[in-house]
């Protein structure tokens, strides 16, 4: 997001960037709803992945070996909007699963894809790697560190489960233990990994399967509890959550002031002067006389 400066709360945020993508900015920005999904493409695009798309108007974007594979599905058959699986073997089950729903911001899906697309880059160990058992629950707890350090709270014990919640109760995350039916934590929300944001009702939510490299995991928590407020468009942020957000106006900078060269050039460019040309005036004057006898007139065409 762009670098932003303000002086004092509530006033015009001054964005030294023209093309940021809204009018205000919303805080936290697990509240700011969704957005452009063109960020979330982006990180594996440079890396030259193929992007196609289906009649429905799904998009699809896989690695060169098919190793790695996202879906973007407004027309799927749930509100799982993104779809990220992983694969050892492209023709067999995904090694391990990632979704976000239709109404979760962008920003976590594009925190995602960043560093899925740099752990592509250093090899399967990066991407693919996941502990087992005990050493994959104290590996998986890097994820939970940047919520931890946010104030995140642990929650009331429960079994088999480890829960933490903002500071205001409005996201959270669940992760479970022992051992999951591999198959379900793709299809479905019973998976290692499940966060959420949101009041009771439109709540979004994204999801982790087991064996997804911790890192990658802490980028998506990471990205949750970062202050940094988001570009949203002021209409566009639901009726739900405009009470429970901080609503930022973004000024664009004004154009600069011309310099004394800039005028310079301005007069050098300017028309030049219209010149002194005869104008027809009323005159007492006679008419010029009648043509002679015998002249033609053009011929006409």
């Amino acid at each position: 997001m762009s670098s932003a400066t303000t002086t004092s709360p509530g006033a015009p945020r001054i964005i030294t960037e023209p093309d940021v993508d809204g009018d205000v900015l919303v805080s936290p920005r697990y509240l700011a709803g969704t957005h452009t999904p063109d960020e979330g493409f982006q990180p594996l695009l440079d890396l030259g992945w193929a992007l196609q798309g289906d009649e429905l108007g799904n998009a699809f974007v896989a690695a060169p070996d098919n190793k790695v594979r996202l879906g973007f599905l407004p027309e799927g058959p749930d509100d799982g909007l993104w779809r990220v699986n992983a694969y050892d073997d492209p023709f067999g089950p995904p090694h391990w699963g990632v979704s976000f729903s239709d109404s979760c911001p962008v920003e976590f899906v594009s925190s995602f894809t960043t560093a899925l697309a740099r752990a592509y880059r250093e090899g399967p160990d990066a991407y693919l790697a996941g502990g087992a058992g005990h050493d994959r629950e104290l590996s998986d707890f890097r994820a939970v560190i940047p919520l931890l350090q946010a104030n995140w709270k642990l929650q009331q014990p429960r079994w088999g489960m480890l829960e933490l919640q903002a500071p205001d109760g409005l996201a959270g995350l669940e992760y479970k233990t022992g051992r999951l039916d591999p198959a379900r934590e793709v299809t479905t929300m019973e998976a290692r990994w499940y966060m959420w944001g949101g009041p009771v009702g439109p709540r979004w939510y994204a999801t982790a399967s087991s064996n997804t490299p911790a890192h990658l995991v802490a980028a998506i928590t990471a990205s949750i509890c970062d202050p940094t407020p988001v570009p949203r468009w002021e209409n566009g942020v639901s009726r739900y959550l405009r009470a429970l957000v901080q609503m930022t106006p973004i000024e664009q900078p004004a154009p600069p002031k011309p310099t004394p060269l800039d005028v310079r050039r301005a007069a050098a460019r300017r028309a030049p002067a219209l010149s002194t040309r005869s104008v027809p005036r009323w005159s007492t004057a006679s008419p010029p006389a009648p043509a002679a006898a015998g002249a033609r007139l053009p011929a006409r065409r």
